[in-house]
């Protein structure tokens, strides 16, 4: 059995790339040939002909366009072009979850604007206070590992950020008060939730990602909070995934975001477990 690993040709850093030994390696102990292939190796060349004697993709990238024309070719691509494209997008995200009604935090999208004109006047960030109310988070749409997060306190920071932001896609949240500095990641392959961590910042940060400095530990996650990572995936069309998840007000569970190339060192670290392995054996088992 032979496949690809489709990596970013432009992403070169050992964080990226010790993800991609383990999927090569993993894929290597169940008899699997891996061959990591970049986004520049392989170029969208329209018609296009399949010419690889391969069995599947397994795409650990964001190139959802060079995703597309793999399947198109008809290989059998992990994640699908569709699914990666609705996680890298948090606006586009949050309307999908919302045809199901999963819950999350009530959340506002930034008015389109075209890069060469901007935003001519901020009126309707005066309408998005007053709907979430301050503090309120502003996320950008693409944005990875907790950056591109920001707390406004009040309209005058809110107002900074938008501008700092420029042009690029956001959206606005409500604040979680409770579930401040803390969240739980659950890592999704298949029907299965195989692990869990607990997140939580200790240096008052309002985030809490272990790559901005948070802390993690094991955790026994609900069967709701189960069962909502698990329909998140299914809604979204995911083969795996890492989904965060907050704690509301009322001990209920919300979806903060889904990711479909969850990096999952931490999770291992954490718990022991090697998602690697969880997702070569479930691309084993539907290939065959």
């Amino acid at each position: 059995m032979k496949g690809i690993l489709v990596v970013n040709a432009f992403l070169d850093s050992y964080k990226f790339n010790e993800i991609h030994a383990w999927l090569v390696t993993a894929a290597k102990k169940q008899g699997i040939e891996l061959q990591i292939k970049t986004n520049a190796d392989l170029l969208i060349d329209i018609p296009g002909e399949r010419k690889d004697d391969v069995d599947f993709i397994l795409f650990w990238d964001k190139d959802v366009k060079l995703a597309q024309y793999l399947e198109q070719l008809g290989y059998p691509v992990f994640n699908s072009s569709k699914a990666i494209r609705i996680c890298d997008d948090k606006a586009q995200t949050h309307l999908t979850l919302m045809s199901a009604k999963l819950p999350m935090p009530r959340t506002i999208i930034a008015p389109m604007t075209f890069d060469n004109i901007g935003y001519t006047n901020y009126d309707f960030l005066r309408d998005t206070g007053d709907r979430l109310g301050f503090p309120l988070v502003v996320k950008e749409c693409y944005g990875s590992f907790g950056q591109q997060v920001y707390l406004a306190l009040n309209y005058e920071e809110l107002l900074q950020q938008l501008q700092q932001c420029g042009t690029r896609p956001v959206i606005f949240q409500e604040f979680i008060q409770v579930s401040k500095g803390r969240d739980v990641r659950l890592q999704v392959v298949g029907d299965r939730v195989v692990a869990s961590m607990y997140r939580y910042s200790e240096n008052g940060d309002f985030r809490a990602n272990a790559s901005i400095g948070g802390s993690i530990l094991p955790y026994e996650p609900s069967q709701e909070q189960c069962e909502l990572a698990l329909q998140c995936c299914k809604v979204i069309g995911l083969d795996f995934a890492g989904v965060d998840l907050l704690f509301g007000d009322k001990d209920e569970t919300l979806v903060c975001e889904v990711n479909s190339n969850a990096h999952f060192k931490n999770i291992f670290v954490c718990t022991g477990v090697n998602a690697a392995d969880e997702i070569i054996t479930y691309i084993k088992n539907k290939v065959y």
